[in-house]
């Protein structure tokens, strides 16, 4: 199924099916089932996922937009966990992806890596799972969720050194399960098998994420009532299985080039050939008050991707700056929009709005700067990316409209058309995507598609 919708600033939503146009209102079904990971879609890219990441039929929309074929190379330059450069590996195109954050370099890497033997990947998981629960047995341990309530926790418990503990969210994972993650990964590394250790990781993530630990997303994480106890092992297990079916589904797939960067978006040329990217499509951050580093936090803690205050700090460094948590005072990238008159004037709003309601905290002082630093390291971004395009390459950038900062609207898609228009590039469309309610205004945003091509 394809989905795109064309721009309208009218109450409905006009969407494109299959080529049939349907009219719905905003707060419809079709509206609210857009961004959601179709069954039929979910091999692969439900190894691990960001929550609200953008579907692969979108993805698929643009690919068939662009006429891109297996010659051609497809560019995610925020590749996230991987939506773009597997869903482009599943449909035979070439792709490479850039991503800042390790944990999720990490698991797009693996993701789109198909050359495991989906058995010898069983066998291997089934080991360690019995070396773990053998352990936690003789620890008086059961890791069963029948009688996971009746479990008496040992006086001595795993725990993670405090200088880690304290890069968490708060209760983020209760001990007792936590006790149970740290014996897994101890087995993991212990019993390591290189054929089958990221996947075994990566379903570890994914199972901290939905099933062990206390998290929880609406959509911003954070900490729901504490769980005594949950099943790990079997939980993880269960996750290592559905890898192994999907490696069994998708090995006769087209065998295309795909690869992950760990990089810098804003520094992609030092990472690929010059004019060799056909094809953008991506969902960079929006602006607004999410701490991307935060949706990963337990996981890049546990499985050691981030180890001190350095590593988080080192992490944000390399980021678009998004979020006032991630500024620091030798930022400059906002004299790359320092003329730029629709930006200075939404600052500029935000810091009346700011003085007129009284508002003296840190974070909100700085809403106006990271607002410039945000659009600046877009435009940063988007010039340096000039160099690897190829003449007459398309772009397609999932972006949403923000009223994060004091409920002043940022029209993100239309800013950012305006930008590349000044770096050169040419507007196709602002494609409607879709809308979704603001939490402070109750007001419909809008999240679209700026399509543009680069002449070259």
């Amino acid at each position: 199924m394809s989905v795109v919708g064309r721009t309208s600033r009218a109450g409905a939503v006009q969407v494109d099916i299959d080529g049939v146009a349907v009219a719905r209102s905003t707060a419809g079904l079709v509206n609210a089932d857009l961004n959601r990971l179709a069954p039929e879609d979910r091999p692969v890219h439900q190894w691990y996922r960001f929550v609200l990441s953008y579907p692969p039929h979108l993805v698929r929309t643009y690919l068939q937009r662009f006429g891109l074929a297996a010659a051609d190379m497809v560019l995610d330059p925020f590749c996230g966990t991987g939506t773009t450069v597997v869903e482009c590996r599943k449909q035979g195109v070439r792709s490479v992806g850039v991503e800042a954050n390790p944990m999720a370099h990490f698991a797009g890497r693996t993701k789109v890596d198909w050359s495991p033997d989906p058995d010898g990947l069983r066998r291997h998981a089934a080991i360690v799972a019995e070396s773990v629960l053998q352990r936690l047995r003789s620890e008086g341990i059961d890791d069963s969720p029948s009688v996971a309530a009746r479990t008496v926790v040992p006086a001595s418990l795993r725990a993670l050194p405090d200088d880690r503990t304290a890069l968490l969210l708060t209760d983020s994972i209760s001990p007792l399960p936590l006790h149970k993650t740290l014996t897994l990964i101890n087995c993991l590394d212990r019993l390591g098998d290189q054929r089958y250790a990221a996947y075994e990781r990566l379903a570890l993530a994914k199972a901290l994420v939905f099933g062990i630990s206390n998290l929880q997303f609406g959509p911003e994480v954070g900490v729901g009532p504490p769980k005594a106890d949950a099943p790990v092992v079997r939980t993880w297990l269960a996750g290592v299985h559905a890898m192994a079916d999907d490696l069994a589904a998708v090995r006769a797939a087209p065998g295309v080039q795909a690869n992950v960067y760990l990089g810098d978006a804003r520094r992609v040329v030092p990472l690929l050939e010059p004019r060799s990217v056909s094809a953008v499509i991506t969902s960079p951050p929006y602006p607004n008050e999410k701490d991307y580093t935060r949706t990963t936090r337990l996981e890049s803690v546990l499985l050691g991707f981030i180890e001190t205050k350095g590593d988080l700090r080192a992490l944000k460094r390399s980021l678009v700056r998004s979020n006032t948590r991630g500024v620091y005072k030798e930022d400059d990238d906002d004299r790359w929009v320092a003329e730029h008159p629709e930006i200075q004037r939404v600052a500029q709003a935000i810091e009346a709005r700011r003085l007129e309601l009284g508002k003296t905290s840190g974070f909100e002082r700085m809403y106006a700067r990271v607002t410039k630093l945000y659009f600046g390291g877009m435009a940063r971004h988007l010039a340096d990316l000039r160099a690897v395009l190829r003449p007459g390459a398309r772009l397609a950038y999932v972006v949403g409209d923000q009223a994060s900062y004091l409920r002043v609207m940022i029209r993100t898609g239309q800013i950012l058309a305006d930008i590349a228009t000044s770096l050169g590039y040419e507007l196709e469309s602002l494609d409607l995507f879709r809308t979704r309610l603001a939490t402070a205004t109750r007001e419909q945003l809008r999240e679209e598609v700026v399509v543009l091509r680069w002449p070259g």
